[in-house]
């Protein structure tokens, strides 16, 4: 079982019953599904803008300058961009090629390992974590907004029972302040409004999480309402709205780059984040940091990319697809991550901080404290500015929540059969806002990080490394190169290669074991969550981890056998949906494996210079067909 194995079985030329799964359909037409006609994407660019709206957003925004700020700074950037090409980008390719060569959601392509159907089944759970939390941030985020047509900006200037201790954002501390006490640490406006007045957040939650804001619940209710009404109209809407959802950010980005860049102080900011400390790079934690936050940022691991890339025609080129986006969510990433850093940079300047990793507290509300208290030093119509980044963020988020919503609404739409899609959708967004209002009480930061951390960042991780496995050690690397060959009509490189069959699960395994190793208490801003709340973090985890042997168990005792390593072997195999879902091409497909075994094996034969395995070995990595 593993990628060096030549005699890998297949579905069969001969498998009537294969054929007839699939709805005869020409490749440059509708990708069927195997019930009714599976959509397309209007063009190529309407994949790679989906692409790109799901992978660059709050992701890059809201996640990656905090992690680095909680990392480092700067000796975050050269874990992250080597993890980038270690194990994002050949994730992300493998993703791609997934849902375009079976046309099939992110657990239906596991008939390349039905035994391995846990894998997708705790994604998907994953992703439904992700959901419910990720839509909270866009409520805040339509609240900011609604506070943007306020003159002055309410974010501003401090009230007078936030205490003197309140510099106000649009001013310096050292401006008219006196503070004789050294430990009287300043606050920004900003920092104190989204504590006190935007989400009335408590100290403790082990008295209670409090009762919901209702104006966090109606902004919520408009995120959702807002993604219902895109995921309900289908993949073609979806694939015109990207266009807006991907170009329309990087406008106001830029800008607020431009900006940031201006302020006092933010050349300290920026030379914190830019400025590597070489002996941060022995820390195993920000390697690990590293990893979560190249998964978060590409949406890896949770199915959108298998999603999106299933209603791909089959023989697009998706490797340049890949190239491109994940190239483009670095770069997103080093914008975002420059420009809040010159602002932390000129928030040190104004609150009289010499250290800039103390100016704020780190953690999800950083985007809506550093962000907002840039604004508010604009001289000219900060409202107008403001109003502007807050509906870019709100395109952000509803470019992920969207991918994540319509993933879920794939899966169980292509296992159940029955279901109409729009009933589906409907479905998901209700109980994603019911979910969701949890996240808009007094304790739901303290729920948000509890939830992102037990319950997202662990299981996308672990199941990532199965899902590698799955791949290039079960099913086979050579079987899937060729397979790729096949549809991409172009070799698979051995940088490719390499990765899927080495590199990155190596990487992957050893992140892990350390991650699981090191694993700790979990602390909100320095706090202690209560007991009932660990217990909670950790069956949250459980029910994830627990899906991938639950799910193979059953799946090796429904294909029980005469002995032990045949029904291993059979739970393993290929099933006969594996494989483009076009009759057509899948006739074309069966012939192609044949021959290139064929191939191989008379090549095999024929050269008697060195050892078999060697010969094999070769071929695997090289090429050498």
């Amino acid at each position: 079982m593993n990628s060096i194995e030549e005699g890998k079985q297949t579905p069969t030329a001969s498998s009537n019953k294969a054929d007839t799964t699939h709805s005869a359909s020409d490749s440059d037409s509708e990708q069927p599904s195997n019930n009714g006609e599976r959509q397309n994407w209007a063009s190529g660019l309407e994949f790679l803008m989906s692409c790109i709206s799901v992978s660059v957003g709050l992701g890059n925004i809201w996640r990656f300058p905090f992690t680095a700020y909680e990392n480092g700074g700067g000796a975050f950037l050269i874990p992250y961009i080597v993890v980038l090409f270690l194990i994002g980008k050949p994730m992300y390719y493998l993703e791609v090629l997934l849902g375009q060569f079976t046309s099939q959601s992110s657990v239906k392509v596991w008939s390349i390992c039905p035994s391995f159907i846990g894998v997708g089944i705790g994604q998907a759970y994953a992703g439904v974590m992700v959901l419910t939390y990720y839509s909270s941030l866009l409520a805040l985020t339509l609240y900011y907004f609604v506070a943007s047509f306020y003159n002055p900006l309410p974010w501003s200037y401090c009230r007078e029972e936030w205490g003197s201790n309140c510099v106000d954002s649009y001013s310096k501390a050292s401006n008219g302040n006196n503070f004789t006490a050294l430990s009287d640490r300043l606050t920004s406006s900003s920092e104190m409004y989204f504590i006190k007045q935007v989400i009335q957040e408590y100290d403790d939650i082990s008295e209670g999480i409090g009762l919901p804001s209702w104006r966090l619940t109606l902004a919520l209710f408009v995120a959702w309402l807002t993604t219902f009404l895109v995921i309900v109209r289908g993949v073609k809407t979806a694939g015109k709205a990207a266009y807006f959802l991907a170009i329309f950010p990087y406008v106001i980005l830029i800008t607020l780059l431009i900006r940031a860049v201006t302020l006092d102080g933010a050349l300290d900011g920026i030379i914190f984040f830019l400025k590597p400390n070489w002996g941060e790079l022995l820390n195993l934690k920000v390697w690990k940091e590293a990893v979560v936050q190249c998964f978060f940022s590409l949406a890896v691991g949770l199915g959108p990319i298998v999603m999106f890339s299933s209603y791909n025609k089959f023989n697009h080129n998706s490797h340049r697809d890949a190239i491109i986006v994940t190239s483009l969510d670095t770069v997103t990433s080093l914008i975002a991550g420059i420009t809040i850093f010159g602002i932390l940079g000129n928030l040190a300047h104004n609150l009289n901080i010499s250290n800039i990793d103390e100016v704020v507290r780190s953690g999800t509300g950083l985007a809506f404290i550093s962000y907002p208290d840039a604004i508010a030093k604009f001289n000219g119509v900060p409202q107008l500015f403001a109003v502007l980044f807050f509906i870019m963020l709100f395109v952000l988020g509803i470019g992920t929540l969207v991918a994540q919503a319509n993933t879920l609404v794939a899966i169980l739409c292509d296992h159940f059969k029955w279901m109409k899609a729009w009933m589906v959708a409907l479905a998901t967004s209700i109980g994603g806002f019911l979910c969701g209002i949890i996240y808009v009480t007094p304790a739901g930061q303290w729920i948000l990080n509890l939830v992102d951390y037990y319950g997202a960042t662990f299981v996308i991780f672990g199941l990532a490394l199965c899902q590698i496995i799955g791949v290039a050690w079960i099913y086979g690397l050579q079987n899937f190169c060729d397979d790729v060959e096949f549809m991409s009509r172009m070799r698979v490189s051995f940088y490719w290669r390499i990765c899927w069959a080495v590199i990155t699960p190596l990487l992957l395994l050893f992140i892990f074991v350390y991650s699981m190793a090191e694993l700790k208490t979990l602390q909100y801003a320095g706090m202690d969550y209560p007991e009932a709340a660990n217990i909670a973090g950790w069956v949250l985890l459980g029910i994830g981890f627990i899906q991938f042997p639950l799910w193979f168990i059953w799946t090796t005792s429904s294909n029980c056998n005469v002995s032990l390593w045949n029904t291993l072997q059979k739970a393993c195999s290929p099933s006969e949906e594996w494989g483009p879902s076009n009759p057509d091409i899948r006739k074309q497909w069966l012939m192609f494996k044949a021959e290139a075994r064929e191939k191989r094996n008379a090549k095999l034969k024929s050269n008697k210079s060195s050892s078999l395995f060697w010969q094999k070995l070769k071929n695997t990595f090289f090429n050498n067909t």
